[in-house]
């Protein structure tokens, strides 16, 4: 079973539309129990980090999704979530991953970064296992995870940034899988199956 995290601060139904598209079995949910009892999480979000993170306290869930140590993909914020803190409102976040979410400049570039973008995996990638290298996956950030340790894939944007994550049991991406066609599709399918 895989839980769709709702706190508010996630764009759920797109996830369980393609989700439904793969036929696979999920919840969308708030509640810690039915999250902990599920074998993959997928943790959507937009909008604004402090505010998010605000949510998950509210709800309870800050704790518990730190802990888990449950197969988790964070999408868009929700990979900026993963990390130890974001300059978007100067908040501490889940600290599953050592990075920072900066501000793309916007002196040097569009901001927000909105729409196709080809991203680059390392190889051995798992989430990219079967996904044509340089694929096109949708984007829609202001604010960036740099190039670190535990960098999966890369897009550009002005600068070289973070388009995927992976640590352990933790992945994110930066774009939106569900979004992506099927390129995001299969994406999706592989954290599911492969992850």
């Amino acid at each position: 079973m895989i839980s769709i995290v709702d706190y508010g601060a996630g764009n759920v139904a797109s996830v369980a539309n393609a989700l439904e598209t793969l036929n696979e079995t999920f919840t969308i949910t708030s509640n810690e129990v039915e999250i902990c009892k599920a074998d993959k999480i997928i943790f959507p979000g937009v909008g604004e980090a402090s505010f998010a993170v605000r949510q998950l306290h509210k709800l309870n869930l800050f704790s518990m999704m730190r802990m888990i140590g449950k197969p988790m993909l964070g999408i868009c914020l929700g990979m900026q979530l993963l990390c130890e803190s974001s300059k978007e409102g100067s908040v501490a976040c889940l600290g599953l991953f050592p990075s920072t979410a900066e501000k793309f400049d916007e002196t040097k570039t569009k901001v927000p970064h909105m729409g196709w973008n080809t991203v680059t995996a390392k190889p051995g990638c798992k989430l990219f296992s079967g996904i044509p290298e340089n694929s096109f996956f949708y984007f829609a950030n202001s604010y960036y995870v740099p190039v670190g340790d535990y960098t999966a894939a890369t897009a550009e944007n002005g600068i070289l940034f973070t388009a995927a994550l992976e640590r352990g049991n933790y992945y994110g991406v930066q774009f939106h899988p569900e979004k992506s066609a099927d390129a995001g599709l299969k994406l999706l399918e592989n954290f599911i199956t492969l992850c």
